[in-house]
């Protein structure tokens, strides 16, 4: 019987890129399909420029948080930890927990209806069935082969680049509007906030930077502070895994939000609320593959997400309590760590079976979510300029500016939510 290794051999494409890439695909989750797709819905061409925007400052946050995994040795929640109070870095985790676990039932329930739509099946059967396989990859599946099925579910996000070329598009209108949007005088904030809410997330901070700790065990290889040889190599590797994940997490957005503009938008259907309703809107209106290319996008990016959403909350609290974390170790190694994973779907599934608005919910996580994005990306800037943590290693000029304009934006979307609320 051959290994998981080589019955799931990693593409040569993907084989330098790691990190990076799946967190910035994961970012693309059915919660964020939906973002994109009542953009673009709603506003047409003119919410382009928005994920054009969010990537040099995406980029950025990123390439911080990796940075901070990989020079000190630890994830976020331990060098959060040596900045801010101890109790105020577990009130931010507890709330990444709740905002994360709402977002996970979000995404299991658009997986299930987007699965119905194509299948007929039962739609709550469906979404258990795409927990417990979730949970089950990620709780008995080594980290080193698990990595590998995540960069092959990446190639999903790859279906809404196929829908485009199902449609007609005037690509020079698609260039004036990105360039030169024009907005209406009411209503376009509100969207400019969702888009960024969803695109810069805190998990994805965490998520980043544990992974690049796994991967340094992994290889059995020391941080770059205990081991400064390897860093110029590290580094660029980081640097250029970022650059590719955050462009194709962006690029994504940028032709799901172009999809719904030239088809759902261009015949006044304007009020889209979850993925799946995009996917059936699409059906009538750019035709069966249209319709099955997304459905099939939706399921792919959620078997991606929800992985990182539920293991990011089991690296921010199992670090910040000094448990043995990480997906490399059996579940009899790493009790506490698992157990909060599993929390965190369950209770995703839990959110899907309570009778909650779902668009609420996700309304509410989005709030949660920004509000701790901003001390959090104050606090990882504070780090990843602290000699004393980063030694040699600290921050490029670059990434200090670009990475508190992100701060500052993300500060600028929460006010604006609150306000529009």
């Amino acid at each position: 019987m051959p290994s998981t290794d080589s019955a799931l051999p990693t593409p040569k494409v993907l084989r330098n890129l790691g990190p990076g890439l799946i967190t910035g695909a994961a970012d693309d989750d059915p919660s964020g399909i939906a973002t994109y797709s009542q953009a673009g819905a709603q506003f047409g061409l003119n919410m382009l420029w928005t994920v054009v925007l969010t990537y040099p400052l995406m980029v950025a946050i990123q390439s911080i948080s990796a940075r901070i995994g990989r020079v000190t040795g630890h994830g976020l929640s331990t060098n959060l930890a040596r900045v801010f109070p101890r109790w105020l870095v577990m009130g931010l985790v507890a709330l990444l927990f709740i905002g994360n676990a709402i977002n996970i039932g979000a995404d299991l329930a658009a997986m299930g209806a987007a699965a119905r739509l194509v299948t007929g099946w039962n739609e709550h059967a469906l979404t258990i069935g795409f927990a417990v396989v979730s949970l089950t990859l990620q709780v008995f599946v080594p980290y080193h082969r698990y990595v590998k099925l995540l960069k092959w579910l990446t190639m999903a996000l790859f279906a809404y680049v196929a829908v485009v070329f199902t449609v007609k598009i005037d690509w020079a209108q698609v260039a004036l509007h990105t360039i030169a949007p024009q907005l209406p005088k009411s209503g376009w904030i509100v969207m400019v906030v969702a888009v960024f809410g969803t695109t810069i997330s805190p998990y994805l901070f965490f998520w980043q930077s544990s992974e690049e700790v796994e991967e340094e065990e992994a290889k059995g290889e020391a941080p770059l502070i205990e081991n400064p040889r390897k860093a110029r190599a590290e580094l660029e590797r980081i640097r250029w895994d970022t650059l590719v994940g955050m462009g194709v997490s962006n690029l994504i957005a940028f032709f799901i939000i172009l999809t719904t503009a030239v088809t759902l938008h261009a015949r006044g259907v304007t009020d889209i609320q979850t993925s799946a309703q995009a996917a059936e809107a699409l059906r009538p209106v750019a035709g069966e593959l249209a319709f099955f290319l997304f459905a099939l996008g939706i399921v792919g990016t959620g078997l991606l997400a929800v992985p990182v959403l539920a293991g990011s909350v089991g690296y921010a609290l199992g670090e910040l309590r000094g448990w043995k974390c990480g997906l490399e170790h059996k579940p009899t190694e790493a009790k506490a760590f698992y157990i909060v994973i599993a929390t965190a779907v369950v209770m995703g599934l839990l959110v899907d079976y309570s009778g909650l608005d779902p668009i609420k919910a996700l309304f509410w996580s989005a709030v949660i979510n920004g509000v701790i994005s901003v001390p959090i990306m104050a606090a990882m800037m504070v780090v990843a300029s602290r000699k004393a943590q980063m030694g040699i290693f600290v921050a490029t000029p670059a990434q200090k500016i670009f990475g508190w304009v992100a701060t500052a934006v993300m500060a600028a979307a929460v006010i604006g939510m609150f306000v529009a609320a």
